[in-house]
């Protein structure tokens, strides 16, 4: 038996001094409130109430108990109610992770207007390019780009990212513009090793795959340092189309190769399998997911 239900019977019947109305007021019947509080009795090897026919009254032992368990048993109603409000009404702190570059993109907007419809919720943003174990960093949500390999995880998948292969004007009229993926064999590539870690660019030809081998002598984790060389006509960039499009706008960058870039690189949210989540969690995802599938991809 519960210990807790133990102590929430002793209350009871020291509280309103009768096994009776104890047994009334739990929905119990009055055998069972007399086993309950006799087995507390037996676990703390003590006498807790004096019983006879007429009364029921506090031995010292009792009265310790009593005002000892009591705050603790409104605290545990307390926790009670608000656990119970969280899985109905939108509140408390979500520990999120994404990937550096989502602040070029409208998703920190969408957290602002997700808070201003949530007062009671709040959002913590973890911001990294490496796998984050959600389980052992205490993240809810994750957010990321491309494939996901891990089973243990539930997938979301809420946009389909635009990539877009460029260069500056001087770096395409100093070594050419490439007519067919195989060509960036030859070509000096900037390579995000966040989305590229083995240094080959994926397209697709005639509705196949194709993987191309690129070389290029400035790669990083961050997307920041690749667009300012290209900038400067350092090299090519591979990258989603969102965090390219105001270079892109201005003509200081210039697509190529836009009809073999992939199609498969989705933003997708990511969390562990969880058969009660919290109504923010919930609440967060479903906002996320209409807001942003609004549209075919982030503008």
């Amino acid at each position: 038996m519960d210990s807790l239900e133990l102590l929430r019977t002793f209350n009871e019947v020291a509280v309103s001094g009768s096994f009776s109305r104890a047994a009334r007021h739990l929905e119990l019947s009055r055998a069972t409130v007399s086993k309950y509080v006799a087995k507390l009795e037996g676990r703390f090897g003590v006498r807790l109430l004096n019983r006879n026919s007429h009364a029921v009254s506090l031995t010292d032992a009792g009265v310790l108990l009593l005002e000892r368990s009591k705050p603790m048993l409104e605290l545990v109603e307390a926790t009670r109610a608000e656990l119970q409000d969280r899985a109905l009404t939108p509140s408390g702190r979500l520990r999120i992770s994404a990937p550096h570059g989502i602040d070029q993109t409208e998703l920190p907007a969408l957290f602002n207007t997700f808070l201003g419809y949530y007062p009671d919720a709040s959002i913590s943003l973890l911001l990294t390019n490496r796998l984050v174990d959600l389980a052992e960093e205490g993240v809810d949500i994750a957010l990321r780009f491309g494939p996901i390999a891990n089973e243990n995880l539930i997938v979301r998948k809420l946009l389909l990212m635009g990539l877009t292969v460029c260069a500056a004007p001087m770096y395409w009229k100093s070594r050419g513009v490439p007519s067919h993926p195989s060509e960036l064999a030859n070509h000096d590539a900037l390579i995000s090793t966040h989305l590229n870690p083995s240094s080959k660019w994926r397209f697709q030809v005639d509705g196949e795959p194709l993987e191309i081998a690129v070389r290029g002598r400035l790669d990083a984790t961050e997307a920041s340092p690749l667009i300012q060389a290209a900038l400067q006509g350092a090299g090519v960039l591979y990258l989603p189309t969102v965090m390219l499009k105001p270079y892109l706008d201005s003509g200081r960058l210039v697509p190529a190769l836009s009809d073999f870039v992939r199609s498969d690189m989705w933003l997708s949210a990511v969390y562990l399998q969880r058969r009660h989540s919290t109504a923010v969690h919930r609440a967060f995802l479903d906002f996320l997911e209409s807001r942003i599938k609004a549209g075919k991809t982030l503008r």
